[in-house]
């Protein structure tokens, strides 16, 4: 359970990047009082751990539904996973500057709490291709499913909490960081996401070549 909480966890962080977006929170929220970000943070954390609890148990039967098979899944999340993290490992700046402009495009309190601020700007079709790729890994009544999904559940979870308390602390991220210190993490995080994403395609050719040779 620790090792499947460590790999969802791990990826979730690679692609949401709480870290950077922080900072860019920081920036589109400026007009803002502290409380009023503290009370934003908050609601993006909770309408976040939705989005990933959803697409984490059922982005995978709903694609099964229409006959898209658990191997074929994983090899489709891993490779846009890790054609995402190459992106992301060369052109940050690039993504950083879409998610600015999305984030400043609704300007109510309310309004921006769930879109843009979490739907796309935290958790956008990265995520979601991640979180429906990383729920498929162990398939429903295999052994270790249920502990499978305590684990990837927990992470998912722990990963909102983490996104509250760095958007609910941008300022002081900003301020110890700096924006090389953000484009560091940013880079290191794409590379471990880019290793995930290849594992995730190994895992759905090895399924593939199995189901033959069964």
């Amino acid at each position: 359970m620790v090792q499947n909480f460590l790999l969802v966890f791990s990826a979730l962080f690679s692609i949401i990047n709480p870290i950077g977006g922080a900072i860019i929170f920081s920036q589109v929220t400026a007009t803002r009082t502290h409380g009023e970000r503290v009370a934003l943070s908050r609601r993006i954390g909770i309408y976040s751990a939705l989005v990933m609890l959803v697409a984490l148990w059922a982005g995978g039967p709903i694609l099964s539904f229409f006959g898209v098979s658990l191997a074929a899944l994983r090899l489709a999340g891993g490779l846009i996973v890790a054609s995402l993290a190459w992106q992301l490992l060369h052109q940050p700046e690039k993504r950083e500057g879409a998610k600015t402009d999305q984030a400043q495009e609704s300007e109510g309190l309310e309004a921006i709490a769930f879109y843009p601020l979490t739907l796309p700007f935290t958790t956008g079709p990265g995520t979601i291709s991640v979180a429906v790729a990383l729920g498929s890994t162990v398939a429903p009544g295999a052994p270790g499913y249920l502990g499978f999904v305590t684990a990837a559940s927990a992470a998912a979870l722990a990963m909102a909490v983490t996104v509250a308390l760095a958007y609910g602390s941008a300022d002081r991220l900003v301020a110890l960081l700096g924006q090389s210190g953000a484009r560091i993490v940013s880079r290191l995080s794409a590379f471990l996401l880019l290793c995930i994403g290849t594992q995730i395609a190994l895992t759905g050719v090895a399924e593939f070549v199995h189901s033959v040779r069964g």
